[in-house]
């Protein structure tokens, strides 16, 4: 099975193709460049060197979220459409599922991404599986939810939150240097090959974990709220 995935959830682009569980090609490029302007011609490159034509693919997949919401919407759109046009599968991925992935030691992962204000994006995983839903939390918050775990590595933006975390968890391993700590579009390719694809890519969307400005000032003239499950198509 020959995959393309790519992540765009962050600062950092990630694309890869996958064949049968082997890395073909990936570039991983961490800079602030727009990935409107970066993501295509990074797939384009990366199909050529390997000497695949978009036909040949089997199967695609995208971190679906949470993150940046331009980010997510360019990945996710480019993912609903490469999967449409050349009628093959589509898999959407957590990005800190995708994040977590990095980390090969069999213990609890917690990939953190900065969503500002004391605000993360947060999940718990060991050994591929989620132990907590992936949520949008207070840091301080979430910490004290972590105790009945041992032996804890912090990843992703997490070394934006050192202090922190050591107040609480003093010997808890923080990954500090990229690109351990950036999401990893091979990794995103080799889980998706055991993942069901999604049954209908036209309701594919993001999953931001939180209200975007545009489905706030809706609520707040409207007077309604908007559906957890579909926030974006209400609006």
């Amino acid at each position: 099975m020959k995959v393309l995935a790519f992540d765009t959830s962050a600062i950092a682009t990630s694309v890869a193709i996958v064949d049968d569980g082997k890395l073909l090609a990936e570039i991983l490029l961490n800079t602030s460049l727009n990935h409107s302007v970066t993501l295509m011609p990074t797939i384009d490159f990366l199909m050529a060197q390997v000497g695949l034509k978009p036909k040949d693919l089997d199967r695609i997949a995208v971190s679906q979220g949470p993150g940046s919401y331009t980010g997510l919407r360019i990945a996710v759109t480019a993912a609903k459409t490469l999967a449409w046009t050349l009628k093959i599968d589509l898999v959407g991925l957590s990005s800190l599922e995708a994040i977590a992935a990095r980390v090969k030691e069999n213990t609890v992962v917690i990939p953190l991404m900065n969503a500002r204000r004391g605000m993360v994006y947060a999940g718990v995983y060991r050994s591929g599986q989620s132990l907590i839903e992936d949520q949008h939390i207070e840091l301080s918050k979430f910490l004290p939810t972590l105790s009945s775990y041992d032996n804890l590595i912090f990843t992703g933006d997490a070394e934006m939150f050192v202090e922190e975390i050591h107040l609480v968890f003093l010997d808890a391993k923080i990954i500090m240097d990229a690109p351990e700590n950036l999401p990893s579009a091979f990794d995103l390719a080799r889980i998706a090959s055991h993942r069901e694809p999604v049954e209908n890519i036209h309701d594919f969307n993001p999953i931001y974990l939180k209200k975007v400005e545009a489905e706030e000032k809706w609520e707040e003239a409207s007077g309604l709220v908007a559906d957890d499950k579909d926030l974006v198509s209400q609006v």
